[in-house]
């Protein structure tokens, strides 16, 4: 079989290149390999494990990609051919193709310890993911520890303290959402999940898992230990993920540990083939120095300036901002650009602007407090932003998030233009982000 456009996975990569593609050009002849039926919605599967909804209302539905009048071949590559642009897959198949896009993502890492293929060892991306995990869970009395306190990790804690049983989060960091707050942010954070009877263990990391078939104690780096009931309690690793680049190993693309190498065009160094999303290694827009990258909100734009770029548009890819947002307990948190201690790390001197204000005016009716911080650059560009309180925080952090892809500084915030309702925004004397920008001129 040939195709003009072989795309190579089917999560948010791949469904916005197709109907980017489509849009601009309805003739154009696509065709996706993607694997079973094993694709989701992957933020929402705590949602799932929690009870709010179910299994099937999370999965990507083959017609976001038939709908657009595009080839969907449940498949799996297992062998490309640069030379001759041919894909083989599992079952035998073979696809030829104009132009390739590699949108493979990234999987779950479980990290190399003594006992990790133990059966009651659960990661977190997929159908059959969340199916094992909704098969084990057993009785209130049951217990998870949960590995990894990023939005991921604590998303499946409360999700499983939801259901009553008890969850014990684990992670080497000093607090909770290192990757999206400083520590005096994380700090209430961790109040949160304390406050939801979630027993946060921080500064530790998992030695080993002891059992024969299951894991029966969790040894921690400390030399305490958990123990665990084979009948009813299970591990999650949620520690990070890796790029699914197997298939590509010694086939003549440029690859660093962290994903394909591709430029601001999203092309990789052989003709005709692309990548986009989880896959890659690129860099962070700040400082254009490599960063992690992996979150939908950067595979999108990405796939866009991919589609673009085939259709001969110009269009480049400025790098990852990872502004982020997640639900902890009754707070909401985001995060955006570099934490303090991740600018420091990359060479920069920096300043800091704290903001408080209600997330409605103050006179309403449930108004609640919401904490802004601002960092900037000893100049006064603003490299990065957090945000915490029990509404409207995404919204603002997406604000932060425009004033860094801007290049814009703190003098620049101190004059932000915005609007003013009582139910809807800040009180216009006090917008927290106005605020902060101020204290770091003053």
């Amino acid at each position: 079989m040939k195709t003009d456009i072989l795309i190579i996975g089917g999560g948010p990569v791949g469904i916005t290149v197709t109907k980017t593609l489509k849009k601009l050009d309805q003739s154009i002849d696509i065709t996706m390999l993607r694997p079973e039926d094993n694709s989701v919605i992957y933020c929402a599967i705590p949602y799932v494990i929690e009870g709010l909804m179910d299994i099937d209302k999370i999965k990507k539905k083959d017609e976001l990609v038939t709908g657009t009048g595009a080839r969907l071949i449940r498949d799996k590559a297992i062998s490309a051919d640069f030379n001759n642009k041919m894909i083989t897959t599992k079952t035998g198949e073979t696809l030829k193709y104009n132009r390739l896009i590699i949108a493979t993502g990234a999987s779950p890492i479980l990290p190399p310890i003594p006992g990790i293929d133990k059966k009651n060892i659960f990661t977190v991306k997929t159908i059959e993911d969340t199916k094992k995990i909704l098969d084990s869970l057993g009785p209130c009395d049951g217990k998870a520890v949960v590995v990894g306190a990023g939005a991921i990790g604590i998303e499946q804690a409360l999700a499983y303290r939801s259901r009553g049983i008890k969850t014990v989060l684990i992670d080497m960091a000093t607090h909770p959402l290192p990757n999206m707050l400083d520590k005096d942010f994380g700090e209430i954070a961790k109040t949160e999940l304390l406050s939801e009877e979630i027993d946060v263990r921080l500064n530790v990391s998992v030695k080993s898992l002891v059992g024969k078939d299951f894991v029966e104690k969790v040894i921690l780096s400390d030399d305490s230990s958990i123990s665990l009931d084979t009948g009813k309690d299970f591990v999650v690793f949620a520690v990070g993920m890796r790029p699914n680049i197997e298939l590509f190993k010694d086939s003549g693309l440029e690859i660093a540990k962290d994903g394909i190498i591709v430029n601001e065009k999203m092309k990789t160094n052989i003709k005709d083939v692309y990548a986009a999303g989880d896959v890659v290694s690129f860099h962070s827009f700040i400082d254009r120095k490599n960063l992690s990258g992996k979150l939908a909100t950067n595979a999108v734009p990405m796939g866009k300036v991919l589609a673009r770029n085939i259709l001969g548009k110009k269009s480049i890819y400025d790098g990852f901002i990872n502004g982020a947002a997640t639900v902890v307990g009754k707070k909401r948190f985001g995060g955006t650009g570099f934490t303090s201690e991740l600018a420091k790390k990359r060479g920069f001197d920096i300043l800091i602007g704290y903001g408080e204000t209600t997330s409605r005016f103050p006179i309403m009716p449930d108004a609640k407090t919401l904490h802004v911080k601002i960092i900037s650059d000893i100049k006064g560009n603003i490299i990065g932003g957090q945000v915490v309180g029990s509404e409207a925080v995404a919204e603002r952090i997406d604000v932060i998030s425009t004033f860094i892809q801007n290049k814009l500084n703190v003098y620049d915030m101190s004059k932000l233009s915005y609007s003013a309702q009582p139910w809807q925004t800040f009180f216009p004397a006090r917008n927290a982000i106005v605020q902060a920008a101020e204290e770091i001129i003053d």
